[in-house]
């Protein structure tokens, strides 16, 4: 079962996951996401914070393994709006939580962020770096992983938590990539630009202790992550082991950086204006990623900054979906 799986991350994983020979379903509550983003899946439409249904759907459907995805996760907006954050991500992770102990289920991936890490102290982040988150996100993500700790201690429920950085790119031939209502990334919202949809791009800070001034992020293509997915899958399976691990490409790219990539890939001047720095955004997020390699077997090759942001223009120029 895959919650939250008609939204950008989990259709992509939807997909990915069918293609492998699993069978997937979704559950999710279209609030964000497409229900024309779910590929050859069923789509169960409920609300993670509806026990009820929660609980039919396990129900109905008995699966091996939950994949976690559903979840708000605008930082400004969780600044802007905590109590919502706290009640949709943690009640809707304790119902689910919940339903899969009522049903046996033991196998969950939870979609993690590395905003539990707050502003770093050591670049490359390690997974075993403080957590001390700097937004209501964060902190609600946090918790999460918090519950999953106890419920593997208490009831032997096995969990791989995935803590990874910016996901960005597309899968243009499979129809699926970045469609949000709001949209907040910034990929998505300079190629906007370049398509002639926003007038300008805006660069939110120019005072970061960073190199150039912009914020810095690890940039990974989502099929990368989604391929790490089913790696701590078919891990948790085999190994009955939880297990916590960064993913990310272990390179940062400033804003400016990308604002170049986009202009070299889609030819487009892309003109920008400085703001003011968002709430909640840390200078520099970066993965150590090497846990995941060792563990998995997994390393991102699909995310140089390039061919990641061509990805999503050929997704964009499609019309954003099939």
């Amino acid at each position: 079962m895959v919650t939250g799986g008609a939204g950008y991350i989990g259709s992509h994983v939807t997909w990915m996951l069918g293609e492998r020979g699993h069978e997937p379903v979704v559950l999710d509550n279209l609030s964000t996401g497409h229900a024309d983003a779910v590929r050859g899946a069923p789509l169960i439409e409920a609300d993670l914070c509806e026990l009820d249904a929660v609980r039919a759907a396990l129900a109905e459907q008995r699966p091996e393994a939950v994949m976690h995805f559903a979840a708000l996760s605008i930082v400004a907006e969780s600044v802007e709006d905590p109590r919502r954050y706290f009640h949709d991500n943690l009640v809707g992770a304790l119902n689910l939580l919940d339903a899969m102990r009522e049903h046996g289920v033991r196998l969950f991936v939870f979609s993690s962020t590395a905003a539990t890490y707050g502003v770093p102290t050591e670049v490359p982040i390690p997974e075993e770096h403080p957590q001390l988150p700097v937004n209501p996100y964060g902190h609600s993500k946090l918790a999460i992983e918090r519950m999953l700790a106890a419920y593997d201690e208490a009831y032997g429920l096995r969990h791989a938590t995935l803590r990874y950085f910016n996901a960005a790119g597309a899968a243009p031939q499979q129809g699926l990539g970045e469609r949000h209502r709001r949209e907040t990334h910034l990929i998505p919202l300079l190629l906007q630009v370049a398509a002639g949809q926003r007038a300008e791009a805006q660069v939110f800070g120019r005072d970061y202790d960073t190199p150039d001034g912009t914020c810095v992020r690890d940039y990974i293509h989502v099929l990368d992550l989604a391929e790490a997915h089913l790696l701590a899958l078919e891990h948790l399976a085999a190994q009955d082991r939880s297990v916590t691990l960064n993913l990310g490409t272990g390179e940062g790219h400033s804003v400016l950086e990308v604002l170049e990539s986009v202009r070299r890939v889609t030819g487009h001047p892309l003109p920008a204006r400085d703001c003011s720095r968002r709430p909640g955004d840390p200078p520099v997020l970066v993965a150590a990623a090497r846990r995941a390699e060792v563990t998995l077997g997994w390393r991102a090759t699909r995310s140089d900054l390039d061919a990641l942001v061509a990805s999503a223009w050929d997704f964009a120029r499609a019309g954003g979906e099939r």
